[in-house]
């Protein structure tokens, strides 16, 4: 089992390698002149054969439309939205079940300027999307950037409107300070150097956002190779532990009413269709084997659809976090009895009628999607929370594997049952149990629906769901479904005779203890248990556990400056808010005397958090490692920047100690690992490797 699993790991990381560098899409962009006070951005597209660029009006619940955001705009203003120019095909799309407008081999998209001041100064961008018939590339922009003196002032100055439909104009609280500096700043990184901010004319006569030069920059990749880099392999252990959950989804998926009905249906089935038990043994195994590829296809489609960097892009963004929740809480309502999620009939219908028409193979396999069809209002809750997890974990491999697990587990039944029928008869029959299992899972998807919604409020700040808000609510939660175990609730698809059975009474036992052991948590306890779910304590008011470790410093520059000053080595913490395994290594590892009092007492901890969205006084642009040159916008962006340059790493959580006079490491890097003697090793290494130095 093992090398089959790992072989197809490894073919599906091939494939999605290959989408995730395609370059499909050419574009140019130009500023032309029209009559008057008036221009045009013009930005064209040469399009690879098979490919197809998406077009402004097709709507917000498809693929991504193309849209103009100005980030700057001095001396102009907006006229109308962003237009396509040129021969734009119309067709509808199954997948995304509406009609939509896109370019093929060529096209172009034209926003409209007004000059409103003798001089003029514009920078944005175009974000567009693209697609073949089997993949979606993520989300891309097309910079554009341009200043000089307009053709024809107009008499009066208009002040700059709000920005029309299909464009956003960036604003934050400096425009008064950024309306006199450049409009971005160019950080190249030759030969391996980042940093030494090259700045456009008149930068000295303003303030100026840019990335610090120096050696503190500097990438030290080369330098990190020389020492044992450990806690590495958290990577191989995620994707074990993505398809043990699959696993578990699967298991639990058949406890449902939806489906251990069909089981003894099935082999029944297959042992009256061949009087050759050895043939219905075979058939029951390809049935299963169906059931397996058709839940793995929908794994690779959500994987090809999205790619890694989309997938990553998730784990943060307020939008899909908040809208996986709000689905979460939809599954759970149907599972509480609100109502049922169900397919629409005439699909069943029509797959069960094609089974029944066909011969060999493919009628099983009709068979096997009959199934996934008729039992959805049970597994596509289950399903679709199993996705929705896995796909935030920014993991491009993990949908996939998350579903190998759950087809898995779903197929053994029906396998197991036609080789020895005979335990047909010592399975347990049909009955309420099965509503009880449904309602627990509206529990567990409740649960996880808030520490999504944790995500995008770490994300943004809006401290709306701090860490005693949210331990509050989940103390509630499973007081619940401790008092739903033993009786005390009920549910409306329960029997008004439902009784408290014992392995019901020992979970909810098990629950009521979970809650009461949530409850120091209000007053600062470390909750190891539920740590990597749980917001971080520094977000926590009232707080009476003085033993967690919390950084100083959230600015890297600020930190290395502090460190010298104090003459101390630097631990940097690339770190995010939606990371589980950083929380799991600071509850777990950095709570441990010894290593505390490392971290605190010998080094200067600078956290930085990739994945905070708070926006840049303005965009800084840079040559990012691969060659291209993108724009910084947020605080985020800044330290995955240094993250990729500097360490050339791009994953959390990663540890790195540094000299902060010379930037250089003092040990290799350490990322999840919860091993607290070797992490002690590691700091301790990395403090005699400091004090060995030769000081100036």
């Amino acid at each position: 089992m093992k090398k089959p699993f790992l072989s197809l790991a490894m073919l599906l990381m091939a494939l999605t390698a290959w989408a995730q560098m395609a370059d499909p899409v050419h574009f140019s962009s130009e500023l032309k002149m029209l009559e008057g006070n008036e221009a045009e951005i013009i930005f064209t597209a040469t399009i690879d054969p098979g490919w197809h660029v998406y077009s402004t009006d097709i709507g917000d619940d498809g693929p991504t439309r193309a849209t103009f955001h100005a980030d700057r705009l001095e001396g102009a203003e907006l006229v109308g939205q962003l237009k396509p120019r040129g021969k734009v095909k119309e067709e509808f799309d199954p997948m995304f079940e509406m009609s939509l407008r896109f370019f093929e081999l060529k096209g172009a998209f034209v926003q409209k300027i007004r000059f409103t001041k003798p001089k003029y100064d514009i920078s944005g961008y175009l974000e567009y999307g693209t697609c073949n018939d089997q993949m979606c590339m993520p989300p891309s922009t097309v910079e554009f950037s341009k200043k000089g003196d307009a053709p024809k002032a107009p008499e009066t100055t208009q002040a700059p409107p709000s920005a029309p439909e299909g464009a956003t104009i960036a604003s934050t609280p400096q425009d008064s300070q950024i309306a006199q500096a450049p409009d971005s700043t160019t950080i190249e990184a030759p030969s391996g150097a980042v940093g030494g901010a090259s700045g456009a004319s008149g930068a000295s006569e303003a303030s100026e956002v840019s990335l610090a030069s120096g050696a503190s920059w500097q990438p030290i990749t080369n330098e990190l190779q020389a020492f044992e880099t450990a806690g590495n392999n958290d990577i191989n252990l995620s994707w074990w532990m993505i398809f043990l959950e699959g696993l578990l989804a699967g298991f639990l998926a058949i406890l449902t009413p939806c489906v251990w009905p069909i089981i003894p249906m099935t082999v029944s089935f297959f042992l009256k269709r061949n009087k050759d038990r050895k043939k219905a043994i075979r058939e029951a195994i390809t049935y299963g084997l169906s059931i397996v590829v058709i839940y793995v296809l929908l794994g690779l489609v959500v994987t090809l659809l999205f790619g890694a960097s989309a997938l990553n892009a998730l784990s943060t963004n307020a939008i899909f976090n908040i809208f996986f929740a709000l689905l979460l809480i939809v599954f759970a309502a149907s599972f509480f009895g609100a109502f049922e999620l169900t397919l629409p009939s005439s699909w069943t219908n029509k797959i069960d009628q094609k089974s029944e028409n066909t011969t060999g193979l493919l009628s099983i396999f009709l068979m096997a999607f009959t199934l996934v069809l008729v039992s959805f209002s049970c597994t596509g809750p289950i399903v679709g929370f199993l996705l929705v997890a896995v796909s935030t974990q920014g993991s491009i491999v993990a949908p996939t594997i998350g579903m190998l697990g759950f087809a898995i587990a779903l197929a053994i039944p029906f396998t197991l049952f036609a080789m020895f029928p005979s335990l047909l008869k010592q399975a347990p029959k049909s009955g309420g149990w099965m509503n009880t299992v449904k309602v627990v899972l509206g529990f567990i998807e409740l649960a996880f629906a808030l520490k999504f919604l944790s995500v995008a409020d770490l994300a943004y700040g809006w401290h709306l769901l701090d860490r005693e808000t949210f331990l509050c609510l989940w103390i509630v939660l499973f007081a619940l479904l401790g008092a739903y175990l033993l009786g005390w609730l009920k549910f409306p698809h329960d029997d008004d005779s439902r009784k408290t059975n014992v392995p019901q009474f020992f979970l909810g036992w098990v629950s009521l203890a979970f809650a009461v052991y949530m409850v120091p948590g209000l007053w600062g306890a470390p909750l190891k248990a539920i740590s990597a779910f749980s917001p971080p304590m520094n977000t926590q008011d009232f707080n009476l556990y003085d033993g967690a470790v919390e950084a100083k410093y959230t600015d890297y520059d600020l930190g290395m400056a502090a460190a010298c000053a104090e003459g101390k080595p630097v631990m940097v913490d690339f770190t995010g808010f939606g990371c589980v395994n950083c929380r799991k290594m600071e509850a777990a590892v950095w709570t441990d005397p010894t290593v505390r009092d490392l971290i605190q007492q010998k080094y200067v901890l600078i956290s930085l958090y990739v994945d905070d969205k708070t926006p840049l006084p303005q965009p800084i642009e840079v040559t990012d490692v691969d060659g291209t040159t993108r724009k910084l916008r947020t605080v985020g962006d800044k330290w995955s920047y240094l993250e990729r340059t500097k360490i050339g790493a791009n994953t959390q959580p990663f540890y790195v100690l540094l000299d902060p006079a010379t930037g250089k490491p003092l040990n290799g890097l350490r990322s999840y690992d919860e091993d607290i003697a070797q992490y002690i090793e590691f700091l301790q290494k990395g403090l005699k490797n400091y004090q060995a130095q030769p000081k100036e």
